[in-house]
């Protein structure tokens, strides 16, 4: 089956920015995953042009005045730059796959790809232990990378508020909702989990309220790899195009030691391997992503190291289809 829009060539999209991330060092995991490409002897970063996406991170210093959404006014700038340079992608037929630091930027990705095609319908493969679909509302942490699948739906949860954050912080919420075009880039139920296995109430309650399907690390264990990846290409059948999502702390703690939020009992390296090369050869497969590297919290830069097995292979992936 050929590809939905002719693949011409695939473009590094690099976002270097940490400013949403609980824990600082995330920015720094681009360069990290180039260097394990070093240490591993691969040419893979010379094989394809790459465009950075300059980042706001000098915003660190200043401290937070937004409790409830923190940086707030930084994440409005990347989601805005990101959007833009992923639909510039696009337009000229290019692939993108975005190596981002803290994941609130796949906000940005998924504007970008409905700014450019506003008449398709977009279904989204969250790779992820965590379901970040908070809000200002409901956030515990006030952590922005907490936030990307709500913001690209439009989505407040008062249902299950407990926050009241303040006038200024709403007025930049409804912005960033805005961001490639007025109303919901996806709807919830067009979005499929896997390996989702850290969440709170409000997220539980989006879940149950949406009807999302979470295959869990057991259920990729025991029904396979090829079984799960097949399951979530069905569920998003009436998808015209379909963006894939991969953080890192999906996988299992101990081989994700270098990420800000590692959680027990995820994946290994070679069922994320093979999930991440099963799922990009399908051809509704419009951008993919890989998110929250931090080489300051690992030792040997074995994550980053982890982190570029999976990217090249799922690169030469897409290039086999």
């Amino acid at each position: 089956m050929n590809r939905i829009l002719p693949l011409k060539d695939i473009m590094l999209v690099e976002v270097k920015s940490e400013i949403a991330a609980g824990t600082r060092g995330a920015s720094l995991g681009i360069d990290a995953v180039k260097i394990a490409s070093l240490d591993l002897e691969s040419d893979y970063f010379t094989r394809f042009d790459s465009e950075e996406v300059e980042n706001v991170n000098d915003i660190l210093f200043d401290g937070y005045a937004h409790p409830h959404a923190k940086f707030i006014d930084g994440v409005l700038t990347m989601e805005k730059r990101v959007c833009s340079k992923v639909g510039e992608v696009l337009k000229v037929n290019n692939f993108p796959i975005v190596l981002a630091g803290d994941h609130s930027t796949a906000a940005g990705t998924i504007c970008g790809i409905k700014q450019t095609f506003a008449d398709k319908r977009l279904g989204v493969i969250w790779i992820d232990a965590h379901a970040d679909m908070h809000t200002p509302y409901t956030t515990p942490s006030g952590n922005m990378h907490g936030m990307p699948l709500a913001m690209v739906s439009n989505l407040d949860n008062k249902d299950c508020q407990i926050n009241n954050p303040k006038g200024e912080t709403v007025e930049m919420w409804e912005e960033l909702k805005r961001i490639g075009g007025e109303g919901a880039k996806i709807s919830l139920s067009d979005v499929v989990f896997i390996s989702v296995r850290d969440f709170e109430e409000p997220e539980k309650f989006l879940m149950q309220q949406h009807n999302i399907t979470n295959f869990s690390t057991q259920q990729v264990r025991s029904e396979g790899v090829a079984a799960i990846a097949a399951k979530a290409l069905e569920l998003l059948k009436d998808c015209d195009l379909i963006y894939i999502s991969f953080d890192v702390d999906s996988m299992d703690s101990k081989f994700s030691v270098g990420t800000g939020t590692p959680v027990p009992n995820g994946l290994t390296v070679e069922e994320a391997k093979e999930l991440n090369t099963i799922l990009i050869k399908d051809p509704k497969v419009i951008a993919w992503e890989m998110v929250e590297v931090n080489p300051t919290l690992d030792t040997e830069n074995k994550m980053a190291e982890n982190a570029f097995e999976i990217l090249e292979a799922t690169t030469n992936a897409l290039l086999e289809k």
